[in-house]
C-alpha cells in the first residue's frame, strides 16, 4: 500500500465515509497540517468526537475519532467539492449553503480553514473543500 496519495483530502474523506459505513468509530491516516486543520474544523462543529496526532516512525499519524462507542456517527453525507484537475472557488456572496443550513461547507480562505458561515461573517471567499451533512 502506498503513502502518497494524489489528493490526500479526498483520502481523508474517504476514510471518514467507508469507516462510518462498516461501523468503525476511529481511523488513521498519515499525517498532514491540512488534513488536522479539517478535522480540527469538524470537530468543532460537532461531526466528529475528536482529534489527535500520534508520533510514529516514519511519519505521524493522525487518529480520527468519529464517534464515542456505542454512538452513530454525526455524518450522514460527506464529499469533496475542489478536486485537483477541478479547483471551486467562490467569493463571499457565492457561497453555497449545504441542506438549507443544516449542513457546513468547508472553505480554504487566506485566513485559514473554516466553516462557510463563519467564512461569509468574516467577508471571506475562498477554495471549496467539501461538504457534510
Amino acid at each position: 500500500m502506498s503513502l502518497q496519495s494524489s489528493d490526500p483530502i479526498a483520502d481523508m474523506l474517504t476514510r471518514i465515509r467507508n469507516a462510518i459505513n462498516v461501523g468503525k468509530n476511529e481511523i488513521e491516516m498519515p499525517y498532514s497540517k491540512i488534513k488536522e486543520t479539517i478535522a480540527r474544523e469538524l470537530a468543532s462543529v460537532k461531526y466528529l468526537s475528536s482529534v489527535e496526532v500520534r508520533d510514529a516512525k516514519p511519519r505521524q499519524i493522525l487518529v480520527v475519532t468519529i464517534a464515542k462507542p456505542g454512538e452513530n456517527a454525526n455524518i450522514t453525507e460527506i464529499e469533496r467539492v475542489s478536486k485537483p484537475g477541478r479547483r471551486v472557488y467562490a467569493g463571499v456572496s457565492e457561497i453555497p449553503k449545504v441542506k438549507s443550513g443544516r449542513g457546513v461547507i468547508l472553505v480554504s480562505t487566506s485566513k485559514g480553514v473554516m466553516t462557510g458561515q463563519r467564512a461569509i461573517k468574516e467577508r471571506l471567499g475562498g477554495e471549496l473543500i467539501c461538504k457534510i451533512y
